[in-house]
């Protein structure tokens, strides 16, 4: 009964021999199960990294703000009205991204600006008033022609003045008063429809 115990033994060592000789020439096999890749790391993007601290603006700079935006608007309002004396389109106003100035310096500057603002409605409004497109057609021409539209241009050696090019009997005939080339440019606009309704285009024989 030894004997075929024994060679049953030395059967099963030799069965087993190839399979270990195989797994010791496939390195690879025990390095895959050795040298696993590493599992991402999950990160939870509701949770902060650390601590987070928010800053609430202070009184000061509130009212910073505050008054920035009425600046801002303001000098909108005034480029807004300049073109609709000179009867232009709009200029285009770059808004600031940060105005430096302090909260006094831009009171200051809110006040000029609701003081030019008033003042320029009015003006609008005075020299507007009765102005057909036809008339403000005429106007734009014959001051483009003599004056290029500038308020304060002298030509003929003195003898013509301001944006029309009025002589002075002419200017004090309708009402004028002091030099044409000093007096504002709504108050030129003004004068000069009423010298064209009086009298044509006769006064500027040359861009009438």
């Amino acid at each position: 009964m030894k004997a075929p115990l024994i060679a049953v033994i030395s059967v099963g060592i030799a069965a087993a021999a190839p399979a270990v000789a195989i797994s010791a020439g496939t390195p690879d096999a025990g390095a895959s199960a050795v040298h696993l890749a590493p599992e991402p790391v999950k990160t939870d993007l509701h949770r902060p990294v650390g601590a987070v601290t928010i800053k609430k603006p202070t009184r000061a700079q509130l009212r910073h703000r505050e008054l920035a935006r009425m600046y801002l608007v303001l000098r909108d309002r005034v480029s807004r009205l300049e073109a609709k004396r000179r009867h232009r389109r709009p200029r285009v106003v770059r808004t600031a991204v940060q105005l430096r100035s302090s909260n006094r310096e831009l009171r200051r500057s809110i006040e000029t600006l609701q003081s030019r603002v008033r003042h320029l409605k009015r003006q609008v409004t005075r020299g507007g008033a009765g102005i057909t497109p036809a008339v403000r057609g005429t106007l734009e021409r014959i001051a483009a022609c003599e004056s290029h539209g500038n308020p304060r241009a002298i030509g003929g050696g003195g003898a013509f003045r301001g944006k029309y090019q009025f002589t002075y009997g002419t200017w004090r005939a309708i009402g004028g008063r002091g030099d044409p080339a000093s007096a504002p440019e709504a108050e030129q606009d003004r004068l000069a429809v009423l010298l064209l309704r009086r009298s044509g285009s006769a006064p500027w024989p040359v861009c009438g």
